[in-house]
């Protein structure tokens, strides 16, 4: 039978939160703990060091994942966690929030004695974070094999560290690297706690978010060609300015973004370089990102289709030429329909009330899914604010989501491999 009145330790869980935020701190209150470095790998040992305070089977993975297996009845096993590493000037809550509540759920789980039918296993995912190795998603990519061996080979950070050496001392072996590899029959279901890092909850006043599916990512490189030329004889009529017409699809991505009917579709252009670049010549050339998140490939698709024809207007009424380079097609991810409902259950038996919506970033969970039913639960962000000093849940949230995140690992325990 499930356990219903059993609860988590919501001092424990906040002590936990503390200590872990201690590690890569800054003068300004940010963390600095990015893939790999001292602090993050300080970070780990600490982790370590309370997962072998349990009764736990406790080993990091050829990817420098770190795992930890409480034993069950059967076979397959209900996976759930995060990342403990952040971004530059990041915050103590992205990521590690999720890793620390399956902690506390392990904690919970031996302190009440509590047998499970299945395994129950924690992960903490190496490298969720761009990085300065430019492979974010590095661990859950990993096993489940969207990334190899000869991915690894030749990559370094910008001071020359290698990536293998990096990965070596954090616990990992590239060598050996395809051992880390999962498959769909080792788990029953993956569930991963979050920040939700926006004020779409905290506008609702809800304290659950239960999500139906991860961003897809697009993202292409714009070439914009027109013409340099002195700045102070040349006429307005006689300029084939690069930059007015990069600024005119910067300003036409954010309209078209901003009428479409749903606000999980966002557009951005959040890297721009001009060239000459000098005061008194007129840009002759600008390079240009241009990122498109949606819930779903029609809605991505959409948005394009609109943008580019607003490309070919321009260059018809003008001598600007585009070319394009497609950086990113990374389709969206549902989650788990049996998830959400188990988990959405549980937050109505809890008293809680919880919102569906899409995660408007990407998450370990999306590769995941590709391994077993998988879902998210997110803890309303204060102020909508995430990759900052300033990243906080309340409590308050932190308690009612970690309490319906082991109801629901529970139900999933009791419930088998239901789909």
């Amino acid at each position: 039978m499930k356990q219903t009145t059993i609860k988590i330790n919501r001092a424990r869980l906040e002590a936990s939160i503390h200590e872990l935020g201690q590690f890569g701190i800054n003068k300004d209150g940010g963390l600095d703990r990015t893939t790999f470095t001292e602090a993050e790998l300080q970070a780990r040992n600490w982790l370590k060091q309370q997962l072998d305070q349990l009764s736990l089977n406790v080993y990091t993975d050829e990817a420098a994942n770190i795992w930890a297996k409480r034993s069950g009845k059967h076979q397959k096993s209900i996976v759930f966690g995060s990342h403990i590493d952040t971004v530059p000037n990041g915050g103590k809550y992205d990521g590690a929030l999720g890793v620390l509540m399956a902690l506390e759920v392990l904690r919970t789980l031996d302190e009440s004695e509590i047998e499970t039918n299945h395994p129950f296993e924690l992960v903490s995912f190496s490298a969720e974070e761009p990085n300065p190795f430019g492979l974010s998603t590095f661990g859950s990519r990993a096993i489940s094999g969207k990334l190899t061996k000869n991915d690894l080979e030749g990559v370094q950070d910008s001071n020359g560290t290698r990536l293998v050496e990096a990965l070596a001392r954090a616990g990992g072996d590239a060598q050996q690297f395809e051992n880390c590899l999962r498959n769909v029959n080792d788990f029953v279901a993956y569930l991963e706690v979050h920040i939700e890092q926006g004020k779409r909850l905290l506008h609702a006043e809800v304290p659950i978010g239960v999500v139906t599916a991860i961003t897809g990512i697009y993202r292409e490189h714009i070439t914009v060609k027109g013409e340099s030329n002195h700045a102070g004889t040349t006429v307005m009529v006689d300029r084939t300015d690069a930059l007015v017409a990069a600024a005119e699809l910067v300003i036409s991505l954010n309209e078209i973004c901003t009428r479409f009917p749903k606000e999980e579709l966002v557009g951005t252009v959040g890297q721009m370089h001009v060239h000459p670049n000098a005061t008194n010549i007129i840009p002759g050339e600008v390079t240009l990102t241009v990122e498109i998140r949606g819930e779903t490939e029609e809605d991505i698709q959409a948005v394009r289709k609109e943008f580019e024809a607003k490309k070919g207007q321009l260059e018809q009424r003008s001598n600007i030429q585009f070319s394009t380079e497609i950086m990113l097609d990374q389709s969206p991810v549902p989650m788990s329909n049996h998830v959400i409902k188990v988990t959405e259950r549980e937050a109505e038996q809890a008293g809680r009330s919880s919102m569906r919506l899409g995660s408007m970033a990407g998450h370990d969970a999306a590769h995941m899914a590709s391994l077993t039913p998988s879902g998210m639960i997110f803890v309303p962000s204060i102020d909508g604010k995430s990759h900052c000093p300033e990243e906080e849940s309340s409590m308050d949230d932190i308690e009612h989501v970690a309490n319906v995140f082991l109801r629901t690992l529970l139900s999933l325990d009791e419930g088998g491999e239901e789909r």
